[in-house]
């Protein structure tokens, strides 16, 4: 694929995120990623609640694979960013990472997958949604 669509968006780490030290408990990183695949979604104007009711689709998690390099802190602001990098039947895959400045603190690789909603058994992706990116595959 050529076209690698990318995104990425700020948060800041609050003490719900941490654990008694201060530090980002190891599961929130996952919600972290979650969120940014989230914006992503929006910022291509795909409404997750309006696929669900009007389209019966909806995507989960399948696979992650996380290394952590670094932790972040309570008042950190991390820059969590998404990119694309294949599209097929009923999965996309994307490379993810967290970012404090310069300091990289996660690398991770996510697999998603589309599933019919009344089922849960994975449908392929509609051939209208992320159509510019088909042609690069």
């Amino acid at each position: 694929m050529s076209v690698q669509p990318n995104f990425s968006t700020r948060i800041r780490v609050y003490w719900e995120d941490t654990d008694a030290g201060g530090v980002v408990y190891y599961a929130n990183y996952l919600k972290f990623m979650e969120r940014c695949r989230t914006e992503w979604l929006r910022a291509l104007g795909i409404d997750q609640s309006r696929l669900r009711t009007e389209r019966k689709l909806q995507f989960a998690v399948m696979d992650v694979q996380v290394s952590y390099r670094y932790p972040a802190m309570l008042d950190d602001e991390i820059l969590v960013s998404v990119a694309l990098t294949r599209m097929r039947g009923a999965s996309f895959s994307f490379k993810q990472e967290i970012w404090r400045d310069a300091v990289q603190l996660i690398d991770a690789s996510t697999r998603v997958v589309c599933l019919d909603s009344s089922s849960l058994k994975p449908k392929a992706i509609p051939a209208d949604l992320f159509k510019e990116w088909r042609s690069e595959q």
